[in-house]
């Protein structure tokens, strides 16, 4: 993933209203497994007319490792607990 041409930004189309994106941040929320997590800022490729967020890969595998990071710390309590 290296760095785009400044002219890509002016050819992405938003998957769901064909709008323009534009990179900018997004908020992130997820409630699973007894916990929430709220992440208020991802870098993101955000439509301008709607407002969808689309995240890069590099984005989806950090939330995804927050995600299972989560996950098995929350594990651990409920079995402390248990």
């Amino acid at each position: 993933m290296g760095e785009r041409p400044a002219h890509e930004e002016d050819n992405m189309k938003c998957l769901h209203c064909r709008g323009l994106m534009r990179r900018s941040t997004a908020p992130f929320y997820v409630d699973r497994h007894g916990y929430h997590l709220a992440l208020d800022a991802v870098p993101a490729w955000v439509c301008g007319q709607c407002g969808e967020p689309f995240f890069e890969e590099r984005e989806v595998d950090a939330i995804q490792g927050a995600i299972q990071t989560l996950d098995e710390q929350t594990r651990q309590l409920a079995a402390d607990v248990a």
